[in-house]
């Protein structure tokens, strides 16, 4: 096993190899294919490959995860979804550019602008003028399709809930370093929470979240602004890197329950 591999991969080839099943690892780690007996079954990326392919899909993109929990009544960050005008004048339309700035004008404390797909806090760009508007946008449809814009809320706390089949398998708080930005990758720190009123709240959201739309094994970011707490997105690909670091054995039995749900069952 290289030690410079994923811990996403490394967990994989550990329940792997407990459980009798042929692993392959394919294109640095990003497709990983597994086989016992006749079953064959991939993970991709961060995803284990549990969910529904529709599932996957409204959880991967920012504005239709927004606009079904909505619908379902959950209460969430609202996200503003703007196409790339390269798609061209007929499918963006001609006014997307005043429909920017309509709404940096109705949020003077500001709006975030990010990629409508992606994680991990990259490319996100908080926004006070329309120069910095235009250059956040610019930056984003430089390497996106589409991006989205939220309005800018103090976050004062940021819990993460791995779901699978609606039971928390883990609940931590992401504890923000200088950066304003509570991901991980810009410096945060998962701190497990182990009990409690906060983590019952968020449990009980990223439950009621999840059953929006559908999906079994999720990552799901709630944030608390202005005292009330809000879904902030969901992720179908449950990266625990920055977690398995410091807590390895609670990370490596999520992913084996995921694993099993898929395995078991087709046994």
């Amino acid at each position: 096993m290289a030690s410079d591999e994923r811990i996403f991969v490394q967990a994989i080839r550990r329940y792997c190899a407990d459980h009798g099943i042929t692993v392959d690892v394919r294109a640095g780690g990003w497709l990983i294919a597994m086989r016992r007996g006749e079953m064959r079954h991939f993970a991709f990326g961060y995803d284990v490959g549990l969910n529904s392919a529709i599932a996957h899909r409204l959880a991967n993109d920012k504005s239709a995860t927004a606009e079904a929990l909505t619908l379902a009544g959950v209460p969430c960050v609202l996200h503003h979804l703007f196409l790339n005008p390269k798609l061209g004048r007929n499918v963006v339309g001609a006014t997307w550019r005043e429909a920017m700035l309509d709404l940096l004008r109705d949020n003077p404390q500001g709006v975030v602008v990010k990629p409508n797909e992606g994680t991990s806090g990259r490319s996100v760009f908080k926004v006070t003028t329309e120069a910095q508007l235009d250059h956040a946008a610019g930056e984003v449809f430089a390497m996106s399709a589409g991006l989205v814009i939220s309005p800018y809320v103090a976050i004062e706390d940021e819990v993460r809930v791995v779901l699978l089949d609606d039971a928390p398998r883990v609940v931590y708080s992401k504890q923000r370093g200088s950066d304003w930005r509570h991901n991980l990758d810009a410096g945060a720190k998962p701190v497990l929470l182990e009990g409690g009123d906060v983590r019952a709240a968020c449990v009980q959201l990223a439950i009621e979240a999840a059953r929006a739309i559908g999906i079994i094994f999720a990552s799901i970011d709630v944030v608390r602004a202005d005292g009330a707490w809000k879904v902030l997105e969901i992720n179908s690909g449950v990266m625990m890197e920055a977690l398995g670091k410091l807590h390895p054995e609670l990370v490596q039995a999520t992913y084996d329950a995921a694993l099993n749900r898929i395995f078991e069952e087709a046994s």
